[in-house]
């Protein structure tokens, strides 16, 4: 049998204590910034070649230094949400939409928190404007009609504003209820209430425009 294949080092391959010269060349101050093939033509320019590009970077390569060397802004990696319910009020979805108010530019602000076992509306508002206040009072309200204990229910919501903010957290973790929220830019992490509101805008019932709040509601 034969073994695992071993690439033959090839006879023209730098030494140890060449790499090391090579390292120090690129690390020197001169040309600590500058690019690998910067750094070859500025030395054919003197007269000395070390080696190739391509071995600069290989070089490079090998000790971790080949990258951005600027501070860069890092995004976090964001897990895709998986959540399972296997019964009533053990995972809610909520969101907020806008309803075509009677003149061009109003709207009115429909929030619908969605139980997704059931696909029932357990709590709903039309509201004027859209606000954390009203999203935690909308919260809480439906909480205690619906009798939720703590450590019964998630809470899943995309990455609005009112969604994330610090007086719906605090509430949440009052109440015992465990928050998610949607990857950014990804709206199929929240695809029920998504669902939910294409369905109410496209049916025949749906009127173009609502002449009020109270028509809205």
């Amino acid at each position: 049998m034969h073994g695992p294949h071993r690439r033959r080092q090839s006879p023209r391959a730098l030494g140890p204590t060449e790499q090391r010269a090579v390292l120090d060349v690129l690390h020197s101050e001169c040309f600590v910034d500058q690019a690998p093939a910067q750094v070859v033509a500025t030395l054919l320019d003197q007269d000395t070649y070390l080696c190739s590009e391509r071995t600069m970077y290989r070089l490079l390569a090998s000790h971790g230094e080949v990258g951005e060397r600027r501070a860069q802004l890092r995004h976090p990696s964001y897990q895709r949400p998986e959540l399972l319910a296997t019964g009533p009020n053990q995972l809610w979805s909520w969101d907020i939409t806008k309803l075509p108010g009677p003149t061009k530019w109003t709207h009115y602000h429909l929030y619908v928190i969605l139980d997704l076992f059931s696909r029932c509306v357990v709590g709903w508002m039309v509201a004027e404007r859209e606000s954390s206040t009203l999203a935690e009072q909308l919260i809480a309200a439906t909480c205690t009609r619906q009798s939720i204990r703590p450590g019964q229910l998630t809470l899943h919501a995309d990455r609005g504003a009112s969604m994330r903010s610090k007086p719906v957290a605090l509430l949440l973790a009052d109440l015992g209820v465990t928050k998610t929220h949607s990857r950014p830019h990804t709206s199929d992490d929240n695809p029920y209430s998504e669902a939910h509101f294409k369905t109410l805008k496209y049916q025949p019932g749906c009127p173009i425009r609502f002449g009020s709040v109270q028509h809205a509601r």
